[in-house]
């Protein structure tokens, strides 16, 4: 599947923006910093450089990263066309991950011990899901939930305060079943945008439901984080 045509790549500009932008899959990755923002808010107090902190991090290490890794992965397929070579995407998610984790162990040895296990788990999920590790095991809808749903919020809070509460283990639970929807809705779309693209037969408005049902949650999910935001900064 060609994925310079899905509905959040730019359809202006030169084709190595237009592919740059595509690979950082903005909605999604968009969900994720709002997750970890969502967790951040629910700290008893705000250290506003740990915001920006966690969602530099998540914003190097998945936006960036994580989805080079996946282009590089992706069973030799090109779903990127030839505007990145191979090098090209290990070079820029080494250095992504780098950059991600040098912020991390920053704060983790400073304030934030309790961050290791999260630290660990996500990086091991990062190369185990996106390069689909022990013969995909880990490239499951359950562990994308978690990864990218469930953790980012812990994350968030735990950078926040070095501690867990119950309020946080919710939010974690309900962001964990927002991802479970995300992926659980992106599958499918997928595959019936490669029907569609290879002219097999394929049910175009249910292409169409399920783009306006990713569009819908991302974007509901960015505005709770904006609102959660908004609602710390002004009172």
């Amino acid at each position: 599947m060609d994925r310079r045509t899905e509905w959040f790549v730019p359809s202006f500009g030169p084709e190595r923006f237009r592919v740059a932008v595509g690979l950082l899959f903005l909605p999604y990755t968009g969900m994720v910093l709002s997750f970890t923002v969502i967790g951040s808010m629910l700290a008893p107090a705000i250290h506003w450089d740990r915001v920006g902190a966690i969602v530099a991090v998540y914003f190097l290490a998945l936006g960036v990263g994580a989805h080079a890794l996946d282009a590089v992965g992706s069973g030799g397929a090109k779903p990127w066309g030839e505007v990145f070579t191979r090098a090209q995407l290990w070079a820029l998610a080494v250095a992504s991950l780098i950059a991600a984790y040098a912020i991390g162990i920053w704060y983790m040895v400073l304030y934030t011990p309790l961050l290791w296990p999260i630290a660990i788990a996500e990086g091991f999920f990062v190369l185990a899901y996106n390069l689909e590790w022990f013969g995909g095991r880990f490239h499951r809808d359950a562990w994308f939930a978690l990864s990218w749903g469930a953790l980012p919020t812990l994350a968030g809070y735990v950078l926040q305060t070095n501690a867990v509460s119950a309020s946080a283990l919710l939010a974690v639970l309900a962001t964990g079943l927002l991802g479970l929807v995300e992926i659980r809705a992106s599958r499918p779309y997928k595959e019936l945008k490669r029907s569609i693209a290879s002219g097999r037969a394929a049910d175009a408005a249910q292409a169409e439901r399920l783009e306006a049902i990713l569009k819908s949650l991302s974007g509901g999910v960015i505005a709770l984080g904006a609102a959660l935001l908004a609602f710390r900064l002004w009172h």
